[in-house]
């Protein structure tokens, strides 16, 4: 079994039934209209919505929050992950009555019980919400640079690609890269290629998330390749939004073979019904890559990571560099 990484994953979003259940019962909600026989339910993007909000509504404390870190991150390891970055979203700590640095501080104290027990390396991008608007973002973006907290060395921006346009959301780019963080964005998920070359032309991130609808434009293609942008590919979460009618319609393998670097990730992993060792059987089924192939992802994802040099260069290491 390759070693796993990710760089693709919202915590709230990476909350397993059994622990929503486990919260719900906590505080006295009633899960059934989200989960049925152990999974979400949900039929359209307006339903995925309503299970996800029911389900991070049952995170509200700062132990509730290091409990979810330390679920997932404990999961991941246990199915062969080293290294883990999660998203998280200071505007999800204001819904459930905390600051924004009880909220970060607590998913902080989640991912080290994590690596105390298991050994995997995690860390946090904070991102800001498109279509909260520009001020939202750039605010998030003050607090990803000023936070302090030692595991946030990331930041990106989240939310409904078609609201607003990225040159608006520079300057909160700009905040975060004067501060020495790592540099992502979310675009050419559910709108086309266009989203993703605005991407490389404002915002100029490391890192793309998903990023698979550049395959539209092959000049766009090129582009990423030299540039040497990575792509954060989500494909269970791809197909099951529709983004791509099938497996054998995705285009990791083209964008691959076209040069470009890609990683598997998982998203909203229960939702979807994916995990991240599922995104890496994928790979495996459905794109024909073998464990030399997986790794191989792996390291990319690694030499990608927003962390330091040190943990870094152990952690590829342990891929046998």
């Amino acid at each position: 079994m390759p070693l796993k990484a990710e760089l693709h994953c919202h915590i709230e979003g990476a909350a397993h039934p059994d622990l929503v259940l486990r919260q719900a019962r906590k505080y006295d909600a009633d899960p059934s209209p989200f989960i049925r026989d152990g999974v979400f339910v949900w039929h359209d993007f307006t339903s995925f919505l309503a299970a996800y909000d029911f389900s991070a509504g049952l995170f509200r404390s700062e132990e509730d929050y290091a409990l979810l870190a330390d679920h997932y991150l404990t999961s991941l390891a246990r199915d062969g992950a080293i290294y883990s970055e999660i998203f998280i979203s200071p505007d999800h700590a204001a819904g459930a009555g905390l600051s924004a640095k009880a909220y970060t501080d607590a998913l902080g104290e989640g991912i080290a019980r994590a690596t105390a027990r298991t050994g995997i390396e995690g860390r946090m991008i904070v991102v800001g919400l498109r279509h909260a608007g520009v001020e939202a973002v750039e605010k998030a973006a003050r607090f990803a640079a000023k936070c302090g907290n030692a595991l946030v060395t990331g930041f990106g921006m989240a939310g409904d690609e078609r609201v607003g346009d990225l040159e608006d959301y520079v300057r909160a780019f700009e905040i975060a890269r004067e501060a020495g963080l790592g540099i992502t964005v979310h675009a050419g998920e559910l709108v086309g290629w266009e989203s993703v070359a605005a991407a490389l032309e404002h915002i100029r991130p490391s890192r793309i998330g998903h990023g698979v609808r550049a395959v539209e434009n092959p000049d766009l293609v090129r582009r990423i390749a030299e540039r040497g942008v990575v792509l954060e590919c989500c494909p269970g979460s791809n197909i099951a939004l529709g983004v791509f009618p099938d497996f054998a319609g995705h285009p990791l393998p083209e964008l691959k073979r076209a040069g470009c670097k890609v990683t598997l990730n998982s998203d909203d992993p229960p939702y979807f019904r994916t995990s991240l060792k599922r995104e890496y059987d994928i790979g495996r089924d459905h794109f024909g890559m073998d464990d030399k192939a997986l790794t191989a992802l792996t390291r990319t994802a690694i030499e990608a990571a927003f962390v330091d040099r040190k943990t870094k260069a152990a952690l590829l290491a342990r891929l046998g560099r």
